[in-house]
């Protein structure tokens, strides 16, 4: 196993900077995402540690080894592409052993290593099978087992699981995540699927605009955002343009009394530990919102009357838009057992929430 060290790397395309100055460390056996919309550089950064790119200024250290002008195949990788590249005309056993021949290894190691493969992601018994005879969650373990059967110290996956159907996804989720922990090889993952980064990874890099915008485990980033791209990002969320109207104490708790901007209106009480000075912004995960049909005590802190506008059935989950008056409008996520029969559009409701779950975000630009 080896650990990654991205110095001060960027890497331009003409006028275009794709990444800069990123700096990362993966840890030795870790399992870590790099997660960011379209065009943010993850593929980039992905291609550069497997040496298919260059840097345009930075290294890039494996195992302690300065790599950065080494090319891919005296790096030590393996890699699973998203098409996973399988050869069609050679069987299962035959994928998994390539790079093995070609590393000249002797027979009886080739044999025993491809066993051992095939064992591991349970396909002992399709090894004289043909790609086109396999579904597409077993040609994925198959492209694992080829990846993880030169012993790599370091495994790369470029999105190995977006062919797949969901339901299938879900299943290989696990299956990865298995496989990466029984062998403890340090692994890095390229998604545009968050719950897959939130679900398998470690700790998750989150890439913008060519940047590294947080490095934090899934719980890290989710529930602590370092700024509002990552926080718009990153799931469901309402954030809430604040000016502080005053402050009291509570406790051992201050509390802000602010003015939700969303649009023009009155104050609404929003409670928040800590000190909430100025103007500001928050955020709070629709989810952390409960709801009520029926009405309560307005007055207190952290709560809000307002009319639903959308209601939305997912199974598990009822999503509602609810419009606050004269305030815009907040996203609630509530479990479908809450309600014995659905809400409709038009339903008055009353909202409230925990001050803890009200997080101030840091201004743009720090």
């Amino acid at each position: 196993m080896s650990g990654i060290h991205i110095d001060d790397v960027s890497r331009q395309f003409g006028d275009f900077t794709a990444l800069e100055e990123v700096q990362l460390q993966v840890r030795e056996g870790e399992f870590f995402s790099l997660l960011g919309p379209s065009g943010c550089g993850k593929t980039t950064l992905l291609n550069l540690i497997a040496g298919f790119l260059d840097p345009t200024r930075g290294r890039i250290m494996i195992g302690g080894k300065d790599v950065t002008g080494l090319p891919p195949y005296r790096r030590g990788l393996g890699i699973v592409f998203q098409d996973y590249a399988l050869f069609p005309h050679l069987s299962v056993f035959d994928n998994v052993a390539y790079g093995l021949r070609i590393r000249k290894q002797p027979k009886k190691e080739i044999k025993r290593r491809v066993e051992e493969m095939l064992a591991l992601v349970q396909l002992s018994s399709m090894a004289d099978r043909r790609p086109h005879q396999l579904s597409g969650g077993q040609r994925q373990r198959v492209a694992i087992a080829r990846a993880l059967a030169i012993e790599p110290s370091v495994l790369l996956l470029d999105e190995p699981l977006s062919n797949l159907d969901a339901k299938l996804r879900k299943a290989m989720q696990t299956e990865l995540r298995t496989i990466q922990r029984r062998t403890g090889v340090t692994t890095v993952l390229v998604t545009h699927d968050q719950e897959e980064a939130l679900s398998l990874s470690d700790r998750i890099g989150i890439l913008g605009h060519g940047r590294l915008q947080q490095v934090g485990t899934p719980l890290e980033v989710y529930r602590r955002p370092a700024n509002r791209f990552v926080a718009d990002f990153i799931g469901q969320v309402n954030l809430i343009q604040t000016a502080v109207a005053a402050e009291r104490s509570t406790g051992r708790n201050r509390h802000a009394a602010i003015d939700y901007e969303i649009a023009a209106g009155v104050p609404l009480l929003l409670e928040t530990t800590g000190s909430a000075e100025g103007s500001g912004l928050y955020m709070i995960r629709p989810e952390r919102i409960k709801i009520a049909l029926t009405a309560g005590n307005s007055g207190e802190a952290n709560r809000a009357p307002g009319v639903i506008s959308h209601v939305g059935y997912a199974g598990d989950q009822v999503r509602l838009h609810v419009q606050l008056a004269g305030k815009g409008e907040l996203q609630v996520v509530a479990s479908d057992p809450l309600f014995p029969v659905l809400p409709s559009a038009g339903d008055r409701c009353e909202l409230y929430w925990d001050a803890e779950d009200v997080i101030a975000l840091p201004p743009e630009g720090v």
